[in-house]
């Protein structure tokens, strides 16, 4: 099915009401994999990252990695939910070429957490909460590279290679119950869960939670049903979206291709589905019956997790401030509006406005310079925020010039310019420049006398009573000094001179 071939939206929401359920995996930043002593280094070489316990080779036996449990009772308290005091890992069987053992070492019936929430924001401040059914521990796949075809997928490719570096490393799955009742505001909700749960895995410090790097993925589940009943549909799973607006774009596609195949008379196939960037869509996976499919049993190499309840509270106690809390009380700190905060969000700029404002810029200017000419200097080069060159202590240092008066807002755009392009840190970039502001008082008041002897029209006008015509010298002077004159103290050695009151 065709984007063209889809329903609008508004007439799938007319007859249909959607329910998801979202699985969100996230790869733990351990220094080694889930139940061997293998390193978790990335970008290295082909299979050299590998031993006999992540090869599945005969006689290996796996050793559970603490670290990894730890960050998963973390993860399990800061959404809420009931921490098991005794658990255990179970083999999950499907043969693919990237699952080395034939089986991943998971959990199922008997996750680590269970029971539990999670409150989001959307955009207009409105809060819904999302159930959560279990976070459970298990372990990555390989990677499969596919050569040969057109769309680097299997079918059409001449040959496969093969990388298990990634074999092993450790994934939380954070599995949602049913998401009932958003309507309309349905992928919107999935965008915001998702957004919410990176920055709560990100403020505990058990990831980076960088979706562009895989370390965190959805699969988007989703079924409609006919409004006003309460059955279930026939669910389809869009596997593993990595970007908020992805996730956002899958679920609506999701909605209208269900209720244009409802609509037609048609059943919906309980699949697996592709997402495409490109144009939003999805296409068909393989055929996805139910979790019998993969024959899961209790793993029998290793021995029940059993945290103890003292280590469970331990821990409880050792939670940073969560991301909404912080938010909130930022927001009042900072006098921002809803919407303010939610762009801040947005932007990835929350942790570098604090720790700007940590460096010493009042909070106004911090988010000056990173909403306004680091935004766009990040949208112009296709970075995040926290990928540009400049560090917050550099831009504090800029708003510091800046309130000493040595630079003006347009002189300080050009010291980011220089820091960002490698000239080095905001004094060198002045000092190489020439950059600080023209504060000499003989060099403003020749400049002023040229301006107004040049102009003598607009001096008459401003003589006449017409102050406003001022700024006619007032750029004159600017231009004169490269900008980096001080426009306030221009503007008041014209009126003197003028004799004009301001």
């Amino acid at each position: 099915m065709t984007v063209t071939d889809l329903v609008s939206y508004e007439d799938a929401l007319a007859s249909y009401d959607p329910v998801m359920g979202l699985e969100v995996h996230v790869e733990l930043g351990t220094k080694t994999k889930m139940f061997c002593g293998c390193s978790t280094e990335l970008k290295q070489d082909a299979n050299s990252q590998t031993c006999p316990v992540c090869l599945g080779l005969p006689g290996a036996l796996p050793v559970v990695n603490e670290i990894g449990v730890e960050s998963a009772i973390k993860i399990g308290l800061a959404l809420n939910c009931e921490i098991a005091e005794w658990c255990r890992f179970a083999r999950k069987n499907y043969f693919y070429p990237d699952m080395p053992k034939n089986f991943q070492t998971s959990q199922y019936d008997e996750p680590i957490a269970y029971n539990g929430y999670l409150d989001v924001q959307l955009e207009d401040g409105e809060t819904f909460r999302v159930q959560i059914e279990r976070a459970h521990m298990e372990e990555d796949t390989g990677k499969s590279t596919h050569v040969g075809g057109a769309t680097g997928r299997i079918q059409g490719a001449s040959h496969s290679l093969l990388d298990y570096n990634r074999a092993g490393i450790p994934l939380i799955e954070i599995v949602t119950k049913p998401i009932e009742g958003a309507g309309a505001r349905a992928p919107e909700v999935a965008k915001a869960y998702v957004a919410e749960l990176r920055e709560l895995i990100k403020a505990l410090g058990v990831s980076e939670a960088r979706m562009e790097m895989g370390q965190m993925r959805c699969d988007v589940n989703l079924s409609l049903r006919p409004n006003g009943t309460e059955t279930f549909g026939t669910r389809s799973e869009t596997k593993n979206v990595n970007s908020l607006r992805s996730v956002e774009r899958a679920a609506r596609f999701e909605i209208q291709r269900h209720a244009a195949v409802l609509s037609s008379g048609g059943t919906v196939v309980q699949e697996t589905r592709h997402f495409h960037e490109e144009d939003g869509s999805t296409t068909a996976g393989r055929i996805k019956d139910n979790a019998e499919d993969y024959r899961y049993f209790p793993e029998p190499d290793l021995v029940p997790v059993a945290p103890a309840r003292e280590w469970v509270e331990e821990l409880r106690k050792g939670l940073p401030e969560l991301p909404r809390l912080r938010r909130n009380r930022l927001k009042e700190e900072w006098g921002v509006s809803d919407h303010d905060m939610q762009s801040i969000l947005n932007a990835g700029a929350v942790d570098l406005i604090v720790a700007t404002t940590d460096a010493g810029a009042p909070s106004d200017q911090a988010r000056k310079w990173w909403m306004g000419e680091l935004a766009r200097n990040a949208n112009e080069t296709g970075r995040g925020l926290d990928e540009l060159p400049i560090t917050p202590a550099q831009v504090a240092r800029v708003a510091e010039l800046v309130a000493a008066g040595d630079l003006n807002d347009k002189l300080a755009r050009q010291v980011i310019e220089g820091v960002l392009a490698g000239e080095g840190d905001p004094d060198a970039v002045v000092e190489k420049r020439g950059l600080k502001v023209v504060s000499d008082e003989g060099a403003l008041s020749t400049a002023v006398d040229e301006a107004i002897a040049a102009n003598a029209a607009v001096a008459d006008k401003i003589r006449g009573g017409k102050v406003a015509a001022a700024g006619a010298l007032v750029g004159a002077v600017m231009k004169a000094t490269r900008g980096q004159a001080d426009a306030a103290r221009v503007r008041e050695l014209i009126l003197e001179k003028l004799g004009v009151e301001g």
